[in-house]
């Protein structure tokens, strides 16, 4: 585990928890989402669950379990909220509970918890009236633990992955995704995350970590993965069609085969004990 360098200056951007129809956007093809989206590394698990006072655990925003699932796998007991029924049906089917939900009109009917958690999902919820509602269930000591997966293929690829989107889809936010380090988007999201949790009563300063990965793919792999990034799901079919041809086909050309670098960007908070 490393810390985060300092922040660099964030410019104005649209901030996706107002996309309400992209973020429900994904149970569409919710079994492809569980199979295709990456876990993440024990060490932030660890990490989080030796920070906790006890087992109980909120996953918010949960989707089809994948964060919920490896907490459960450490011991914990876990509650998953989303707002997507279809996501949260696919997770019940693995042992999980879920409540259909947003976080910030979810009703924790007296319930608290040693951790609040968010996958993949915290961009999705209002930084300022999440951090709140976190604060409010967890018990003294909890924590409020919210991370992502920023992802890097090598520079051959991410060279032509920009090629092949700016042909296809000149318009899309991922057409300069692949121009740039993709670390920064995420220290963005980490940097509200922090300035919500800094708004909420009763939550400590809070942390960044940094968790660095991989993980190889095959050209098959990563195809099956593209359509489960936010708004490909509403793509026309032919020019998703197109993208993926040209994706695959720069896959083709570097051999079939890659290594994606995973950073796994996390901010926690804990919450205070009352004074």
């Amino acid at each position: 585990m490393t810390t985060l360098p300092p922040e660099p200056a964030r410019a104005p951007v649209t901030e996706p928890h107002l996309q309400r129809q992209v973020a429900q956007s994904f149970g569409a093809d919710a079994e492809r989402y569980d199979r295709a989206r990456p876990g993440y590394p024990a060490a932030l698990v660890d990490r989080i669950v030796a920070a906790c006072p006890g087992p109980r655990i909120l996953d918010a925003g949960c989707g089809t379990g994948i964060s919920a699932r490896l907490f459960r796998a450490a011991g914990c007991q876990v509650l998953g909220i989303d707002p997507d029924p279809r996501m949260a049906q696919l997770a019940r089917e693995s042992g999980l509970e879920v409540e259909v939900a947003t976080l910030e009109d979810w009703d924790p009917a007296g319930r608290t918890f040693d951790a609040v958690i968010a996958g993949q999902a915290w961009h999705w919820v209002d930084p300022v009236a999440g951090a709140a509602k976190a604060a409010a269930v967890l018990r003294p000591g909890g924590r409020l633990a919210v991370f992502w997966n920023a992802f890097g293929a090598p520079p051959d690829l991410r060279a032509a992955f920009t090629a092949v989107y700016r042909r296809v889809l000149p318009d899309h936010p991922m057409a300069g995704f692949w121009s740039r380090p993709a670390i920064d988007a995420y220290r963005h999201m980490s940097a509200t995350a922090a300035d919500g949790m800094r708004s909420a009563a009763g939550l400590g300063q809070p942390e960044q970590w940094r968790f660095d990965w991989a993980r190889p793919y095959t050209r098959d792999e990563w195809l099956d993965a593209v359509p489960t990034f936010g708004g490909h799901g509403q793509l026309p079919a032919a020019a998703l069609g197109e993208l993926l041809a040209g994706l695959g086909d720069a896959v083709d050309a570097a051999g079939g085969t890659f290594t994606m670098d995973y950073a796994t960007v996390a901010v926690a908070a804990a919450r205070l004990a009352p004074h």
